[in-house]
């Protein structure tokens, strides 16, 4: 499925090929809420790294948040993710990870083309949650209290969603 994104203020737009369009997971992870939350989670699709087009690609910034590192307490380094935003609204735009190059994730929240429902909501990393975040818990609502062993691609196979 073709993609189509922008920012709240139109200086950024993009396109790109997406096998997984599918706009499933919730991540509540502390990182995902505060840079491009709105409920309390963000939510991630995948993406074809090699069809991303962007124009105003001058206005992109690009932040890598900062992980706690486990074997210092209270010491972070900076994650290997790359997220890209807009420098004039702050629009959460993609993120990606240069340990794996052929993928980029845009932000649905960025995200104009109209993007199919999802037969089941999953929601991760409940374990960092805001506590005013309620989590919707009904029969197609799936909860981890940090990530799936399921990929992003593995899932919308199983769903026969797979757009490739």
């Amino acid at each position: 499925m073709k993609l189509s994104g922008s920012c709240r203020c139109g200086a950024v737009r993009f396109t790109l090929n997406s096998p997984t369009p599918v706009p499933y997971m919730r991540c509540y992870c502390t990182i995902c809420r505060k840079s491009a939350g709105g409920g309390g989670y963000a939510i991630n699709l995948g993406g074809d790294a090699d069809t991303l087009e962007v124009e105003g690609r001058e206005a992109v910034e690009t932040w890598r948040a900062p992980i706690d590192d486990p074997d210092h307490p209270g010491q972070t380094h900076p994650g290997s993710s790359h997220r890209h935003f807009c420098k004039h609204c702050g629009t959460a735009l993609w993120a990606e990870d240069p340990a794996w190059p052929e993928l980029v994730h845009p932000f649905a929240s960025a995200i104009d083309t109209p993007l199919p429902t999802p037969p089941e909501r999953v929601h991760i990393m409940l374990d960092f949650k805001a506590p005013w975040v309620e989590v919707p818990s009904g029969p197609n609502d799936v909860h981890f209290a940090q990530y799936p062993e399921e990929s992003l691609e593995d899932w919308h196979r199983r769903h026969g969603l797979l757009d490739r």
